[in-house]
């Protein structure tokens, strides 16, 4: 499968996809300090700087596309000013979703979502064409030391669903020489093929929580793209199950 990253951050999404075997062949990511994390974890793949800027039809067909668009418009701890925030980008998400047309969406956001702008969310996805669920799992569910509650939708696009919008049909540009990657159950935990240096997800155990770390370099940066990321393990809980389907 192929996966291209929306608001990619530090790559959290993209570490769950590679665990899962997914390959991410495209992130894309305003902030300088998250690409320079994504060019030295991820060397290689593109990086596009604006979503505004990001034509989804040079991804027509691809299998997968994820993203943690901006929370701050619906954040319990902001103005929660929704659509009238200039940070606002669930649009511009679902444009390049539109023009992609993959095979699977998976959004993620903070609860705050679920009061101000879910509702739209999912009547847009379902507007493309796809059947999409949202269910909050929170950190502490991978048996992290903090609770972070976070909203994940996941949506599905069948060839020709109740929209009657079609699917790209046949090979395309992201099927051919699909690569996949076995995980290996051993000991109650999970561990795909990784490559060297790399921290598998855990079922059993889970590290100390990255927000616990003190006296690291760049600090203010790092702390700021800590804040914004996902957990990638309960990421991978989802991409597995949808790497499996």
């Amino acid at each position: 499968m192929k996966h291209l990253d929306l608001f990619s951050g530090i790559g959290g999404f993209a570490l769950a996809a590679r665990w899962a075997g997914i390959e991410t062949v495209a992130f894309c990511e305003i902030e300088e300090f998250p690409r320079k994390v994504l060019a030295k974890n991820f060397p290689g793949v593109p990086i596009h700087h604006d979503i505004k800027e990001l034509d989804g039809g040079e991804y027509a067909g691809i299998d997968l596309i994820t993203g943690g668009y901006p929370c701050q418009p619906f954040s319990l701890a902001g103005k929660r000013k929704g659509t009238e925030d200039d940070r606002h980008l669930w649009p511009e998400m679902r444009r390049v979703v539109a023009q992609a047309r993959p095979a699977w969406v998976v959004c993620e956001n903070v609860t705050g979502h679920i009061t101000l702008g879910l509702d739209e969310v999912l009547l847009d996805l379902e507007a493309e064409g796809y059947a999409a669920r949202a269910f909050v799992v929170p950190a502490c569910a991978v048996n992290a030391k903090h609770k972070r509650d976070r909203v994940w939708i996941a949506g599905h696009a069948d060839r020709v669903n109740a929209a009657g919008i079609k699917r790209p049909s046949g090979p395309n540009i992201y099927s051919e020489k699909r690569k996949t990657s076995e995980a290996i159950k051993e000991g109650g935990v999970w561990i795909p093929e990784l490559g060297a240096g790399e921290i598998a997800p855990r079922r059993d155990t889970y590290t100390e929580s990255l927000r616990e770390l003190d006296g690291i370099p760049n600090g203010v940066d790092r702390l700021r793209a800590l804040g914004n990321a996902i957990v990638p393990q309960v990421a991978y809980e989802i991409l597995r199950a949808i790497s499996a389907a």
